[in-house]
Formats: C-alpha cells, sequence, structure tokens
C-alpha cells in the first residue's frame, strides 16, 4: 500500500501531471483529426506550467500553509527529546555526508541540533527507512549529526518507520508522557502534528526548510516562471494530496470502528 500511494502521488504532481496532459494533446494533433481539440490541450498544459511555475502564485499557495506555526523559541521548561523526521538521501561514498541528505533533510537535522543544543540532556531522535538504499534515513542523519559535533549516546535512531503515521506511533512507544519537540518541514507541520496527536502526544513545533518568501522586490526574480517556485506550488500540492489522504484514512477508520461497535 505504502509504495502502491507513492508511485500513485509521484503522477498525480503537477509537472508530471500536466506534461502528460501536454503528451495526450500532441497525440490528437498528431494521430486524430482533433487538431483543435489536441491543440487546445496543449495550450492548457504549457500555460498551467507557467502559472504554477510564476512566483505571485506559488507563494500565494504556499506561503499559508508554511507560516500556520510558528518558528521554534526557546520555553522554561525542560525538553526531554527533539524528533527531526526523516526526509530523503542517497548513499555516495565521493561526497561529504551532508551532501549525501536532501535539502530538506539536511535543514530539519540542523534546525533539530540547534535546538537540543539549547537543552542539555535532551534526546535527538532521528526517524526514517532505507528506502531501497543500504543505509537507513535515519542512520544517514546521524552520521551527519555526529559529524556536526552530537554525542553518540545522546542520538535514538527509529530505522523502520516509512511514513508520518509509522513516525508518530514509533514515537509514542518510546516518548510516553514526556516532552517533545518535532521537527519538520513548514509545509508538512500541519499534517504532522495531526498524526502526532492522534498517537497521543502533543509536541512543540519547530517548522523549518521554509521556501515561499513574499519580500521579493527583483522583477527578474519575481516575475519570470523559475524552477524553484514550480518547487513551491508542488510542496503545496503534495501537502494537500496529504492532507486529503489523511481525512479518508480517518474517515474509512472511524467507519470500520463505528460498525464494530454497532455489531
Amino acid at each position: 500500500m505504502f509504495e502502491l500511494k507513492k508511485i500513485v502521488s509521484s503522477f498525480l504532481m503537477p509537472l508530471p501531471a500536466l506534461l502528460i496532459v501536454g503528451f495526450i494533446g500532441l497525440m490528437l494533433i498528431m494521430f486524430t483529426a482533433k487538431r483543435k481539440t489536441g491543440s487546445l490541450i496543449v495550450l492548457f498544459s504549457l500555460t498551467s506550467l507557467f502559472l504554477i511555475s510564476f512566483q505571485p502564485i506559488s507563494t500565494s499557495l504556499l506561503m499559508p500553509l508554511e507560516r500556520q506555526y510558528p518558528a521554534f523559541l526557546p520555553v522554561e521548561r525542560n525538553i526531554d527529546y527533539v524528533m527531526v523526521l526523516g526526509n530523503g538521501h542517497v548513499v555516495d561514498g565521493y561526497i561529504p555526508p551532508t551532501s549525501e541528505l536532501s535539502r530538506a533533510a539536511l535543514m530539519r537535522l540542523t534546525e533539530g541540533i540547534r535546538i537540543a543544543r539549547m537543552y542539555p540532556g535532551s534526546k535527538l531522535i532521528l526517524s526514517g527507512y532505507a528506502g531501497g538504499s543500504e543505509f537507513s534515513h535515519a542512520r544517514m542523519l546521524a552520521r551527519v549529526a555526529l559529524a556536526l559535533g552530537v554525542a553518540k549516546s545522546d542520538i535514538v535512531l527509529l530505522e523502520t518507520a516509512k511514513d508520518t503515521w509509522e513516525e508518530a506511533r514509533q514515537a509514542a512507544a518510546f516518548v510516553q508522557s514526556k516532552k517533545l519537540v518535532l521537527v519538520t518541514s513548514a509545509s508538512h507541520m500541519e499534517r504532522a502534528i495531526k498524526e502526532f496527536n492522534s498517537a497521543g502526544l502533543n509536541p512543540i513545533p519547530a517548522p523549518t526548510n521554509f521556501l515561499a518568501q513574499a519580500n521579493i522586490t527583483q522583477p527578474w526574480d519575481k516575475y519570470t516562471p523559475q524552477a524553484r517556485y514550480l518547487e513551491q506550488t508542488e510542496r503545496f500540492w503534495y501537502e494537500s494530496l496529504g492532507q486529503l489522504w489523511q481525512k479518508m484514512r480517518d474517515y474509512v477508520a472511524g467507519s470500520d470502528g463505528k460498525l464494530t461497535q454497532d455489531k
């Protein structure tokens, strides 16, 4: 189910979806008599790609999602655990460990380390499965954390969690009633908090990896389509699909529980 979910969601992302639509239009132009329809489909595909790569549109979509939770500020009470949610990595011995992590993973990790250092004695929980590589993502995060001066005794690894649902359940079994700070990308924080709440935890949010910025004044940056703005739209769409899946899953689970009780 996990692999199927990832495959389907990959093809539902704006770029591949619109490219598929464009290719369908080209097929109509080349192999059928519906050339006008095909031309309109290609025009729709290209126009949509232009618009979702346009800063005023991408930022207006992503920024409200990213800014729901403020950046972490020190709290007076003690913090027992700082958990960094996994993202992605490669295994390549010819590049430094920091480059083996995805950009989001590196930003999450550095924010987690920054917060953990505010609270001596706190433990850093690193999560993520191998994803087809020889080392788990949690272990790759740990390699970088050790290189950045985190003591091995202060690191806890959750190496089998594939998604946020599993990360929340594994964390709940480990953390229990202790104080937890949750670090993930700002766009992912809303969905992550819901998963951890449903697992019985009430973590303090610590969003990072903010992508959307409104204070862009140079017209050549603001009004030309760029890949980084397309990425913002994709992050918004990915999280929107994730929230939809979350609601559907919870609805089905709730319905199953109600049917069981009725019986």
